[in-house]
């Protein structure tokens, strides 16, 4: 019997990819795929090239065409309900519309880069579900290589006793402590989703511009979470953002007087917390997060651009709509939010310094002043809520909303050069105006 049971091993081994790949599934919700065999795309680009949904409320797979094969991770998030599948190496080609729609178990999903060469898919799911299978196969005849996810239902304690748990427990002291910290202590620590994307920004090359001031340029989204859609999905807010900040990037840098660290440069996701520390890190003399805003059809038509400053409760209904847009970005990159404890967000937005606040408004301002005469503002353009991304407590924060791509006329201006030419200049011009003032040892009104 053993003699036969190693005889059947072997030949199934031999027939085919799909066997093994079966066989080798991992029902745990945390599956490491096993090393990439021969032709695979480790070593070099693999693409996506199409996905498609297949099944329903009993059993759903997601298959997605690849160029090569690729070594992956299958994981689970509770609350809400997510499927997140990390793949290193792979770029997507994929239809627009992919992801929009939903089919059986998968109300929708999203993809995209969330660090240099990693690559992330993040399924929604309408209930507790089970990764049932997990496996890559070779391509065969004309068939491609290919990326199996079958998913099947579970209760809920059976969901969160597999999902991933985090690394170590928040502790809300040492959260305290590290917002308090100075930059690049000890007492600093990254949560272990940070690494996804971890940025290190270079410190100045030449000891001239290491002794400028620091301004650290958020261009806000990348990667897996796109940000706002303009009308037909043509545009995103995160190229248009990245766009305009790397325009900013180059006209202060011009300029000569301060020092530029990009929080990105390319198309990938970091999270709200590590652009936080980023700035801290580099002691940043001011930090500016750049979006465009997005409203809903129904919602009417809103245009104009609008800066937010950090505050505990929202100046308005539209302020805390968008905070709650713009916070939710974690959620939709696939990050545990386990790792951050509601209770320890509200002791850091009361342990922001008075100055600080009183310098991010002083900003808020000037950047208005400046903006007002070259584009369109919003008819209350200086507004606040609770931004996670402004919540450096001793690095003056302001997030810049450009406008609405929902407003197609709007979304004219906001990518044409012209308009982005003015645009940079003003706001480069707010920035040296304050870090200048700043640096004088100025002082606002409290």
């Amino acid at each position: 019997m053993l003699a036969f049971r190693r005889c059947a091993a072997l030949l199934l081994f031999a027939c085919a990819v799909l066997s093994a790949g079966a066989a080798s599934v991992v029902a745990q919700h945390a599956a490491v795929a096993a090393t990439a065999p021969a032709g695979s795309g480790k070593d070099k680009g693999v693409t996506a090239v199409d996905v498609r949904l297949a099944g329903d409320l009993v059993r759903t797979r997601l298959v997605l065409d690849l160029t090569a094969t690729v070594e992956m991770r299958v994981f689970t998030l509770a609350d809400p309900y997510r499927v997140v599948v990390d793949v290193a190496g792979l770029d997507f080609n994929l239809p627009a519309t992919a992801g929009h729609h939903g089919r059986g178990l998968i109300t929708a999903f999203r993809y995209g880069q969330v660090g240099p060469g990693k690559a992330r898919l993040v399924l929604e799911v309408r209930e507790p579900v089970s990764v049932d299978k997990s496996f890559v196969l070779d391509a065969i005849d004309e068939q491609p290589a290919r990326l199996v996810i079958d998913l099947v239902p579970t209760d809920r304690t059976s969901f969160l006793r597999s999902a991933e748990v985090p690394s170590s427990r928040v502790d809300p002291m040492a959260a305290i402590r590290n917002a308090t910290a100075e930059p690049g202590t000890a007492a600093e620590s990254k949560p272990p989703e940070a690494k996804l994307s971890e940025t290190k920004p270079p410190k100045a090359d030449s000891p001239a511009r290491s002794r400028l001031p620091v301004v650290v340029i958020d261009p806000g989204h990348g990667g897996i979470d796109t940000g706002a859609n303009a009308p037909g999905g043509g545009v995103s807010e995160k190229t248009v953002v990245l766009e305009v900040a790397l325009m900013l990037r180059d006209r202060l840098e011009k300029g000569g007087r301060v020092n530029v660290v990009m929080t990105r440069t390319e198309d990938v996701f970091v999270p709200l917390g590590e652009r936080v520390r980023i700035a801290r890190r580099n002691e940043a003399a001011l930090f500016l997060s750049i979006h465009a805003d997005s409203i809903r059809a129904r919602d009417g038509i809103a245009s104009g651009a609008s800066v937010y400053t950090l505050s505990e409760k929202a100046s308005d209904a539209e302020a805390e709509r968008l905070a709650e847009s713009e916070n939710k970005a974690d959620l939709i990159a696939g990050v545990n939010l386990q790792e951050e404890a509601e209770d320890v967000a509200d002791i850091l937005i009361d342990l922001v310094q008075r100055e600080t606040k009183s310098f991010s408004a002083h900003f808020a301002h000037t950047l208005v002043g400046e903006i007002r005469p070259t584009a369109r503002m919003h008819r209350t353009p200086l507004k606040s809520a609770g931004f996670k991304v402004l919540k450096a407590p001793d690095v003056p924060s302001v997030l810049l909303e450009l406008g609405f791509m929902s407003n197609r006329q709007e979304l004219r201006q906001i990518t044409s050069v012209a308009w982005r030419t003015k645009v940079t200049e003003a706001i480069a011009d707010a920035i040296e105006r304050f870090v200048a003032m700043r640096t004088a040892g100025g002082r606002t009104p409290k």
